[in-house]
């Protein structure tokens, strides 16, 4: 089951799962969406309830405690969805957070994976930006350190504005690339398993480590380098990867000869010292061979936060240019530096006399 809190984690969950569940503090946001399980966050105002959080995460913070037990146990094993810029997704997802960086230790089968949408810089609002900056910071960082979560996946907005992708059809992208990542365990039992194996337990104790998933998918060509074809096929709905900790991925063949391709791929991890869950199946249903790879990477979130103050710094500096281009103007002051220096000579007081020149020039106060 999937669980998505907030407006575009909820059209997220429902596009995935028939069974999701959403949460919203509005009841307008929530009719929207065609979900099995709805749950309202009871937000301290009535605008809340029909408006939503306005981009304020402090109502879903405060409308948390309405649903504290209840929401807790759903995402327990499940995947949650959330958008980080808005009020009641990073709100809501806020507290959840923190609430699992508090625990101990999380059980394997309890452990949640969470897909994260992040803003567009150069697209979205600076609200968006900033609580964006305060959830990395302030929730996933703590959650992370704590080693209490399972995969995490940042998808970004960047595909859908600078393809000019409606938002329907972008979230479709998210749920089909979601849908070939978990459907590895089914096409190991679906299909003839040719070497290696990935079962359900082998999938769920992959995405249950707390780190960040990088997944993709793409023909595999023997003869070229891996290292070539994973950067040209990089999954443009996810932020790239880093350098992997661990890995795994699907060899799908449609003849049998083709079996030994798999120990290429091998090769690529081996330089890397790392050994992959992996496993070869024949797909009579394809015509090319087809790897479906997964990167399990740690990028410490002061670094993606770093990324997104240096955009958001840049943001600030056209804004302030923009309003002093279009509010302040200056007096043109014609000088006769000639004039000026005879005025330094006859004052007979020249270290002062040529500050109060440059003072000028420059017109400073």
């Amino acid at each position: 089951m999937s669980i998505g809190i907030g407006g575009a984690g909820g059209k997220l969950a429902t596009l995935l799962d028939e069974n999701s569940t959403v949460v919203n503090v509005s009841q307008v946001e929530m009719d929207k969406v065609e979900a099995k399980n709805k749950i309202l966050a009871v937000a301290h105002s009535s605008k809340g309830q029909f408006q939503g959080s306005g981009k304020n995460p402090m109502v879903g913070r405060t409308a948390f405690t309405s649903i504290n037990d209840e929401l807790y146990s759903l995402i327990q094993g499940e995947l949650v969805f959330t958008a980080t810029g808005g009020g009641t997704g990073n709100g809501i997802t806020s507290v959840l957070l923190e609430r699992l960086a508090s625990l101990e230790n999380v059980l394997l089968n309890d452990s949640t994976m969470f897909a994260f949408i992040l803003p567009y810089l150069n697209r979205e609002s600076s609200e968006y930006v900033e609580n964006t900056i305060s959830f990395l910071m302030q929730a996933v960082a703590p959650a992370i350190d704590s080693g209490n979560t399972g995969n995490i996946m940042f998808f970004t907005n960047k595909l859908k504005f600078e393809g000019r992708i409606p938002e329907a059809e972008f979230n479709q992208k998210i749920v089909d690339s979601l849908n070939a990542f978990f459907s590895i365990p089914d096409k190991n039992k679906e299909y003839k398993l040719l070497d290696g194996h990935i079962d359900y337990e082998d999938f769920k104790i992959f995405t249950a480590k707390p780190y960040f998933n990088h997944f993709m998918f793409f023909d595999y060509t023997p003869e070229r380098p891996l290292s070539d074809l994973i950067r040209e096929n990089y999954n443009q709905l996810l932020l790239p990867p880093e350098q992997p900790i661990e890995g795994m991925f699907l060899l799908e063949v449609p003849d049998e000869s083709q079996t030994s391709y798999f120990y290429n791929i091998l090769d690529y991890f081996h330089d890397d010292d790392l050994t992959p869950a992996y496993s070869v199946i024949l797909n009579p249903n394809i015509e090319k061979p087809r790897v479906t790879l997964s990167l399990l990477y740690s990028r410490k979130p002061k670094e993606l936060v770093d990324d997104f103050k240096q955009m958001a710094d840049k943001m600030t500096r056209k804004k302030l240019k923009k309003s002093i281009e279009q509010f302040v103007k200056l007096e043109r002051q014609d000088l006769d530096i000639n004039q000026e220096v005879q005025n330094i000579e006859n004052a007979n007081e020249s270290q002062n006399g040529v500050l109060d020149l440059l003072k000028r020039l420059r017109k400073l106060r």
